[in-house]
């Protein structure tokens, strides 16, 4: 009778299509369990080494590109400080130029300065040359017109050498004098 109960208790209750069986659901928890378990024991494991190798792949390529990156910066820290030690290096040079280029400048100044000092010397001691050399000729012309104007007043020759060059040196004489008592100079 439990049978026809069962079976009179099924046909005349209304079932519902959404719950399914009992034996339906056991078979579902056995089959899920199955899956579950091989899944766990196979695909997880092989996914986590997939995941490892990915994540070491991505710290290896971040510490790769640390490693780079702090290259780099000593790279750029080492051509900065060339760069400023060449600065350093063109300022000296320019100096050292600067400093040449005044000495040579002093120099060349003192040179033109030594050899205008001696183109001076040498024009006064022309000067002085050409003076004596004037005042000489000056002198024998003088003398030559005092004797010819003492001839002339006289009203006879004045030829002795000795009369000539004594009248000539007492005329000059007195012109020195006279230039000299004026304040005129030579």
């Amino acid at each position: 009778m439990t049978e026809f109960t069962l079976l009179a208790a099924t046909e005349g209750e209304d079932v519902n299509p959404l719950i399914p069986a009992t034996y339906d659901i056991v078979w579902s928890i056995v089959c899920v369990a199955i899956i579950a378990f091989l899944f766990f024991k196979y695909v997880t494991p092989r996914l986590n080494k997939v995941l490892d190798e990915r994540t070491d792949k991505i710290e290896g390529g971040l510490k790769r590109a640390e490693a780079a990156q702090e290259e780099a910066q000593q790279t750029l820290q080492q051509y900065q400080q060339q760069l400023a030690d060449a600065r350093l290096e063109a300022a000296k040079i320019r100096e050292d130029a600067r400093t040449q280029g005044q000495q040579i400048l002093a120099q060349m100044r003192a040179d033109a300065q030594a050899e205008s000092d001696r183109i001076i010397a040498a024009g006064h001691t022309q000067l002085e040359a050409q003076r004596q050399q004037i005042l000489t000729e000056l002198r024998s012309e003088l003398g030559r017109t005092a004797v010819d104007l003492a001839e002339k007043i006289i009203g006879q020759s004045v030829t002795d050498e000795a009369k000539q060059a004594a009248s000539i040196e007492r005329f000059l004489d007195e012109i020195d004098k006279s230039d000299a008592g004026i304040g005129v100079g030579r």
